[in-house]
């Protein structure tokens, strides 16, 4: 599963600052990022009367917005999705997920702090990966300066991308399917095995399959 890290703090602490910075770093090494913003209330992505907002309105539960340079998607949804539902439609194809607020999600997390704010931090040290600070923090957690981005893109390299080695990942509804080392290695030599025997499949660098049963009562 490719890795999420969410970056979290108090409000004007300056997470999404660190993000600015933070993604460009690990692009300039090659890696490709996804990023993920917790909103904390409805939005739209266009404004009320443009052709897009309408087509949101006639009730389709999917509406994607394509072009030659962007795409977005908006799917109806009757609950806050989970970071791992939201890295299911982000698919595979990324090294890394950060993410801007999720603080009570239990993955791993980076809190920006800043003095002037007032407040200890939000998230027990047990929980967090690392702090980003204005002035250094008594505690036993990896600690970063709000200038030093080299040294948090290093800390993150080390320990999430340097070493990502091949991975199946299993949704069913949905919903990520906990597997054991024996049964990933089982799957994914199995699957590669196969698929590699199919005409026209030569080197696989990524596999998505999709399994839908017909609902019954359904021709």
């Amino acid at each position: 599963m490719v890795p999420i890290i969410s970056i979290v703090g108090r409000s004007a602490a300056g997470k999404t600052n660190l993000l600015e910075k933070l993604v460009p770093e690990l692009r300039s090494r090659g890696y490709r990022i996804a990023v993920i913003k917790h909103m904390g209330q409805d939005f739209e992505l266009d404004y009320s009367g443009k052709d897009s907002w309408r087509l949101t309105q006639t009730g389709a539960e999917v509406v994607v917005l394509s072009s030659a340079q962007k795409l977005a998607l908006v799917k109806l949804i009757d609950h806050d999705a989970s970071l791992e539902e939201l890295s299911y439609f982000i698919g595979a194809d990324f090294d890394l997920i950060l993410t801007e607020g999720y603080r009570q999600d239990k993955g791993y997390k980076i809190e920006v702090y800043r003095e002037e704010l007032g407040g200890g931090l939000l998230c027990s040290p047990e929980g967090l990966l690392a702090v980003v600070s204005d002035k250094p923090l008594d505690i036993s957690v990896a600690q970063f300066s709000t200038s030093d981005i080299k040294g948090i893109a290093d800390f993150i390299e080390h320990r999430f991308l340097s070493k990502r080695q091949g991975d199946i990942v299993l949704f069913v509804n949905d919903k990520s399917i906990p597997l054991n080392p024996f049964v990933k290695e089982f799957l994914f030599k199995t699957l590669l095995g196969m698929m590699s025997a199919l005409k026209g499949v030569k080197e696989i660098k990524k596999m998505n399959i999709w399994l839908r049963q017909r609902s019954e009562g359904k021709q």
